[in-house]
Parts: structure tokens; sequence; C-alpha cells
């Protein structure tokens, strides 16, 4: 007799960065927290908040692969999902179904997630933004998913072109999401006071009147522009 494989695999426990540290992050700009990171981290650029007035989000990685048209792994995250938590969603970018609607999204609020995150579609628009619960994905499209796929919750994923593990932290806002490791959380919040500070600097200048790129000017300083 062959034994039927499991549907799902779970792993419930997995290191999770301080909180402080996370709460430190939060309210970043993800444009600043990519320039921390060598300018890059940004999932794919159309992953993008359904609702403009809660895109503002910052929270630990709880990572699910659903198969594409199905979502029970979204549903195996309702019992892992502690207070706080981004559930990032991988769907292989799959696009002739919805992942989640109102009603798995409302469960997902009630289990005390903090936003949900797809390469996927969504359904029931109107009802996900009465939901209160933040969404960035893909778009939307009413074809509904199948329950009973494959799947995993608390595994690395590849989401967006990027890798996430569970315990990465996620900030995002009106540009996008970024993932930062859980590794190098601290390096990148010592690295964006610098950030914010030439950013700043910057920013003054060009109010103050800028009409100049400084790294043109230096190129041509340095005779590397050829004009004809």
């Amino acid at each position: 007799m062959i034994k039927e494989k499991p549907i799902l695999t779970i792993r419930r426990e997995f290191p999770r960065p301080d909180p402080a540290l996370v709460d430190a992050l939060r309210g970043a700009m993800t444009g600043h927290v990519v320039d921390s990171m060598s300018g890059r981290g940004a999932l794919d650029y159309r992953i993008k908040p359904v609702e403009a007035a809660r895109s503002s989000i910052c929270g630990v990685a709880l990572t699910v692969k659903a198969a594409p048209g199905d979502n029970m792994a979204v549903n195996g995250a309702l019992d892992v999902a502690k207070p706080g938590d981004i559930v990032v969603c991988a769907t292989d970018s799959f696009v002739e179904t919805a992942v989640v609607g109102d009603l798995l999204l409302g469960m997902l609020k009630n289990a005390g997630a903090a936003a949900f995150v797809t390469d996927g579609l969504v359904r029931d628009l109107k009802d996900v933004r009465g939901v209160g619960l933040p969404v960035f994905a893909m778009g939307a499209n009413p074809n509904s998913p199948t329950g009973g796929g494959t799947g995993s919750v608390g595994l690395p994923i590849m989401i967006g072109g990027v890798h996430v593990e569970p315990g990465d932290v996620i900030i995002g806002d009106e540009d996008g999401v970024v993932v930062v490791p859980q590794a190098d959380l601290p390096q990148v919040l010592e690295t964006i006071k610098e950030v914010r500070a030439l950013e700043a600097e910057a920013e003054a200048k060009v109010k103050a009147g800028q009409d100049r790129s400084p790294k043109f000017t230096a190129l041509q300083e340095a005779g590397k522009v050829l004009e004809i």
C-alpha cells in the first residue's frame, strides 16, 4: 500500500527578529531601505497596495507557498500567524484565479496578521477594502481558487524575484514592497541613518535651486563626456 504524501508542510516555529528592531524600521521609506541594502531588495514592481490609505506596512514575514490556483496553504497560515505577522504568499505569479478574497483576509486579520502580500491576485475588492487589512497584490481577478492543493507555511519562498525566509522583515508603502533579511536588519538600521542624512542634504540643495546633476558635473570635469 502506498502511503499518501502530506498536502501541506507547516513549520510553526522559526527564528524571529527582536521586536524593537522591527519597530525601529517602522515608517521608513522603502526607497531609503533599498538604498541601505546596495539598491536591491524590492519585490516585482507590479505588487502594489490594493488601497492607498493602507499602504504602509512593516512586520515579520510569515511565508506561504500556494499551489497555482489554490489557497489551502493560506488557510494553513491562519493556524500559525502571530500578532504583527505579514503573510507573504508566493503563487508563482499565477493570474488565472485570485488566491484570496475578503473572507480569508478577514480571518487573517482576526488571527493577528498585520498585512497580506502576494505575487498573485485577489478578489472581492470592494469588500477587501472594508476588511481593514493592508493588502499588496499584482491585481484582481474574480475567478475563485480551489482549496485542496499542495503548499507550505513557514518555509523559504521566492516571490517577486526575491528570496524570502520566514522571520525576514517586510516593509511596504505606495512604491512597493521590500524584504530585509533578518540577519541584515541591524546593519540596515545603522546605514539608513546615513542614507536619510544624505537624502535630506540633497533635497535641501534642490529646494534651494540646484539645477545640475553633481554626478554629471563630475563626469564633465573628469573629461569623460564627449560633446559634439
